[in-house]
């Protein structure tokens, strides 16, 4: 019994001894003949090029150009003015009269030149610093480039330019399709074409403190105040006003110099009759708006500080139900869009009967409702309406940067346009007034506490 048992044990330590060991160890070597990409140097490249397109943007451009085109026409006044005072010199005294606003017209403009020496220091240095880091940022970009070895951002670049030049060969061998409508109703200076600018762009002497207004000039100024600017701002919760503020010309709104200063329509704000909505106009030297919780336009006498009102049709929506708006906000208080042009002061609204599209009426002087228009386009689908030789145009929000004017309706001929493919290059997010002038065929925007006008363009 114990033979048996030792035999199979001895075979086991045989074949255990024969058995090759496992313990073995297997390496690679791998040779990458690249250089590690420097992600830190990426890095700050970006930084260095997010903090270029902070510091340099349009903004900063228009408001040079700004105080250029106000000092541009600030100093035919002042020669002006002189020469009003040369005519009154009698050989022994100056008109007393004459000589300060002689005076007021050289201290404006020495504000404006601070100003604008100010600015231009600020540019330079800017432009300076500016070009050191992008020559930096060159550099780095080029060592960057090194890394590329399978030329991925080359072709890229490369197929980019393809793709412009594809796309400009395109559309250069269509011939552009000549508009077969009917041409609209006489105006003095042709069929309106293309808004340019801005051509000014001012925070004026409130930046940044009121975000709804409205500003612009009288198309039909009392005599003297031919180069006088107004200006409506809402100081109650971007709501309400009760007060309308001048300035002698366009140089003195944009260094913020208010001559002869506010006109109170009432000490409270807000209250009955005062104003309510940015959409605010001033014309023949009276001021037209939203009265406060009405369905009506107030005409404010600036002479007389009278207020008559105008009540709209019955069912006229008004308080915030009927507003300008896009898909992400709607404007408080927009119910009621006065406008001016050549002929005089228009209302924009929508009422329950017509279903929220909008209505087009003419404000006869010195108060009542003429001739009435209904539109096909919607107001809520609409964030800003003007009108310009009788015809009413209407905008609406492409993105934060771009405005369409896309609608017209020609009050002669009733023909309406849903294509015009006009583009306004913004300088805020929302416009939340808009005005034409046609004393000097400007569009003059209320955007988020900043004054912005645009040229407009006829054929």
């Amino acid at each position: 019994m114990k033979l048996h048992v030792i035999i199979p044990l001895c075979a086991l330590l045989t074949l255990t001894q024969q058995t090759p060991s496992r313990d073995v160890n297997c390496r690679c070597e791998l040779t990458h003949s690249e250089k590690a990409f420097p992600h830190d140097k990426l890095s700050t490249a970006e930084d260095s090029a997010s903090k270029c397109n902070s510091n340099v943007t349009p903004q900063k451009t228009l408001e040079l150009e700004s105080l250029l085109l106000g000092l541009e026409r600030r100093v035919p006044q002042l020669q002006e003015d002189v020469s009003v005072l040369e005519r009154e010199d009698d050989g022994q005294l100056y008109s007393v009269l004459s000589l300060l606003v002689v005076e007021n017209e050289l201290l404006e403009i020495k504000q404006l030149i601070n100003r604008l020496n100010r600015t231009m220091l600020a540019h330079q240095w800017l432009t300076t610093n500016t070009t050191n880091e992008l020559d930096d940022l060159r550099a780095e970009m080029q060592e960057l480039e090194t890394y590329d070895t399978m030329q991925v951002v080359k072709r890229q670049q490369d197929n980019q330019r393809l793709k412009r030049d594809l796309d400009k060969c395109m559309h250069g061998l269509q011939p552009t399709t000549q508009p077969t409508q009917p041409p609209h109703g006489y105006c003095p200076h042709g069929q309106f074409r293309n808004v340019t600018g801005p051509r000014v762009y001012t925070a004026g002497e409130y930046p940044g403190s009121y975000a709804y207004g409205a500003w612009g000039r009288d198309p039909k100024p009392e005599a003297g105040k031919e180069n006088f600017y107004w200006m409506v701002v809402l100081t109650s919760g971007n709501k309400f006003s009760n007060y309308v503020r001048f300035y002698s010309s366009l140089s003195a709104l944009i260094v913020g110099v208010s001559t002869p200063g506010n006109i109170q329509i009432h000490s409270s704000n807000p209250t009955t009759n005062t104003i309510q909505g940015p959409n605010v106009v001033l014309y023949g030297g009276a001021l037209y708006y939203n009265c406060y919780n009405q369905d009506a336009v107030c005409r404010f006498n600036l002479t007389t500080k009278a207020v008559t009102t105008l009540r709209l049709a019955k069912g006229t929506r008004f308080n915030s139900k009927g507003n300008f708006c896009h898909l992400d906000d709607c404007y408080l208080f927009t119910d009621l869009d006065l406008a001016t042009d050549e002929s005089g002061v228009w209302v924009i609204y929508t009422t329950t009967q017509d279903f929220g599209y909008m209505v087009l009426s003419k404000v006869e002087e010195p108060l009542a409702l003429g001739q009435t228009w209904r539109t096909s386009v919607y107001k809520q689908g609409v964030t800003n309406t003007f009108m310009a030789c009788g015809v009413l145009y209407a905008t609406r929000y492409v993105n934060k940067d771009t405005e369409e004017i896309f609608y017209s309706f020609d009050t002669t001929t009733g023909v309406e346009r849903f294509n015009l493919g006009i583009f306004i290059n913004k300088m805020s997010p929302n416009i939340y007034s808009l005005n034409y002038s046609p004393v000097d065929q400007m569009l003059h925007a209320y955007c988020n506490s900043y004054m912005v006008s645009y040229k407009v363009l006829f054929l």
